[in-house]
């Protein structure tokens, strides 16, 4: 079943218990899924559905940092709306798990010690096979820690 169908049933459950923030956070990730497919003229496979939905979980942690304290509805109307996207969205890589990606890497393009010239190459190797499945800045964080 894809992510779209998963949600789509989940919105009529929504509105059949009359919850109405969850339908309006599910209906913008059902559109967001949509137009993405609208605009492949295709399917989307299971990986571009992962990383929309890891864009629209980005971009709901945007909002809610940017937002003013004193404007409690939109904070916690993001809220709600992290809170449903988490339950669509792939399990994150955690630090041990990008860190033995980051070694495979290292060590298939044959560096032990590496330097910042070959930052450019370990991150062209590493982006696609963590991309969706871990957050960028802690996988630059973590490759720039290991450069000398």
């Amino acid at each position: 079943m894809s992510k779209i169908d998963e949600i789509r049933k989940e919105m009529v459950a929504a509105m059949k218990n009359k919850d109405k923030a969850r339908k309006e956070a599910l209906s913008m990730l059902l559109s967001a899924l949509k137009n993405a497919q609208i605009d492949k003229r295709e399917d989307l496979t299971e990986a571009e559905e992962n990383a929309i939905i890891a864009k629209e979980l980005k971009q709901t942690k945007e909002t809610l940092e940017s937002c003013p304290e004193d404007r409690t509805d939109i904070i916690e109307e993001c809220n709600i709306r992290l809170a449903v996207i988490k339950e669509f969205a792939p399990e994150e890589m955690n630090e041990e798990q990008i860190n033995a990606e980051i070694n495979t890497v290292l060590s298939e393009l044959g560096i032990d010690a590496p330097t910042g010239k070959d930052k450019g190459k370990i991150m062209k190797s590493l982006m696609p096979r963590v991309k969706g499945k871990a957050d960028g800045k802690l996988v630059n964080q973590l490759v720039a820690a290991r450069i000398q």
